[in-house]
């Protein structure tokens, strides 16, 4: 036997060109597809146990919101692939809903967590900006004493939370090099996960996933969390993660899933990720059916004071559309529609911390171009008052048709005015408009709008 050593012959993975040469297109397809079962497989097998796992601590407030944070966690590790990343907001009325847990859980599933409360703007920035630690992911807990109404502005923390949505931003700032002022970017795009009271501004919100949680049943039981036992599961799970992350991401780049109906915009920015991710390990029916709710009850629950008030007037010029049509042109006068708000009955216009005047609807409604006008009443002299052809403008754009049950009861009379200034829809539609429900959000909550 000679005394060289044998070479080891290398294993190389096959070609794609020599199979295709060799065997044709269809084994080519036949690997490409055994990958994609593969990967599938694993990836329902991994996610379905991180979801099992936060499942075994946290108390949801139902199916669509568990299989949410599963999927926002595998998105964590995939950041690279991703045009923007949904900041997932876990949201109570009151404390002890499990929101904390929510996120002390998340912490051992994530890559490079930062566990922050009332931390500085520039703590953050820095965070974001150190390329050698990579992406963090940011957990925010406690956030309403960020933005809550006895706290300060922090516009900062704002912009930072607003901008790092998308990838490629960068905050400027200046800053001193001895006796040298030099201009710096930092990165500020990051994956950000918040839990708080009440709300968040308008701004947070439309850039969120939101989990309303609340408080659990005395029968709906959690396992106790103690991170000293527990911390090593999640640490096997963000291991399988992160290996499974890196044999997909090339696969996810090119990811476009499709949205479902009504989900677009800023709403479909936030859910590309989730709903990529689902796709890849086969949740996509699932995903997008929690899409589609949690979508949904996020617009009812953060409309905006501005936007009730668009519904209301719309309910007021729906109930006097008789006296509507006497007056040139069409509408009602301001002091007839300030009454006719004020009456209206689970409203915040008179409860408000400065009840609703003149000036005050001139100015929010102005921002709608639906301004006060002169128009003549019926029988009357000429005064200040509001359109109708505008403000059903204003009612097109900003809120969900009527459902026809609303417009069943419409005089004859009227017909005309209801065909040609509102609009109606078959059904009941949630989403954009008034629901009932405490409307108040973001700034409107904090500037002391109070129901009483």
């Amino acid at each position: 036997m000679s005394g060289k050593k044998k070479k080891l012959d290398v294993i190389k993975k096959p070609d794609v060109n020599e199979t295709l040469r060799q065997n044709g297109p269809d084994a080519v397809r036949q690997r490409h597809d055994r990958a994609h079962s593969k990967h599938l497989e694993q990836g329902a097998r991994l996610l379905g146990d991180v979801r099992n796992f936060l499942c075994r601590f946290v108390s949801y407030p139902g199916e669509h919101a568990s299989l949410t944070h599963a999927l926002w966690v595998a998105h964590t590790h995939l950041m690279p692939a991703w045009e923007s990343t949904p900041r997932l907001a876990f949201l109570s009325p009151e404390p002890e809903c499990g929101k904390s847990r929510s996120l002390e859980v998340t912490e051992l599933l994530v890559p490079n967590p930062i566990d922050v409360m009332n931390a500085s703007p520039a703590y953050l920035f820095r965070k974001c900006g150190d390329e050698d630690a990579g992406s963090p992911t940011i957990l925010f807990d406690e956030i309403d004493a960020i933005f809550g109404p006895k706290a300060k502005e922090n516009e900062d923390i704002r912009a930072f939370l607003n901008s790092g949505h998308r990838r490629g931003a960068h905050f400027g700032r200046c800053a001193m090099h001895g006796k040298t002022v030099v201009t710096e970017e930092i990165q500020s795009y990051a994956a950000v996960a918040l839990a708080g009271l009440g709300w968040l501004p308008d701004t947070i919100m439309s850039r969120s996933i939101i989990v309303r949680m609340r408080r659990r049943r005395p029968d709906e039981k959690v396992e106790p969390f103690r991170r000293r036992v527990h911390a090593p599961v999640g640490e096997e799970l963000r291991q399988r993660l992160m290996v499974w992350a890196g044999e997909v991401v090339e696969r996810v780049e090119q990811a476009r899933p499709v949205m479902p109906v009504g989900i677009e915009d800023r709403a479909a920015d936030m859910w590309e990720p989730l709903l990529a991710v689902a796709d890849l390990v086969g949740w996509s029916e699932l995903a997008r059916t929690a899409a589609v709710a949690l979508v949904a009850a996020g617009r009812i629950s953060s409309v905006s004071l501005s936007v009730r008030l668009l519904s209301d007037l719309r309910t007021i010029f729906l109930n006097n559309l008789e006296e509507v049509s006497h007056a040139t042109p069409e509408g009602l006068p301001t002091k007839a529609v300030l009454a006719e708000l004020i009456a209206l009955e689970e409203a915040p216009w008179a409860t408000l911390k400065k009840p609703l005047d003149a000036n005050q609807l001139s100015r929010r409604l102005q921002d709608y171009d639906a301004g006060p006008k002169n128009l003549r009443p019926g029988g009357g002299n000429q005064a200040k008052g509001y359109h109708l052809a505008d403000l059903a403008d204003a009612w097109r754009r900003y809120l969900s048709p009527l459902p026809a049950e609303a417009v069943a009861a419409v005089p004859a009379v009227t017909r005309d005015l209801l065909q040609r200034f509102f609009e109606v829809g078959p059904d009941t539609i949630t989403g954009d408009g008034w629901d009932g429900r405490d409307g108040l959000s973001g700034r409107e909550r904090e500037s002391g709008a109070n129901h009483g």
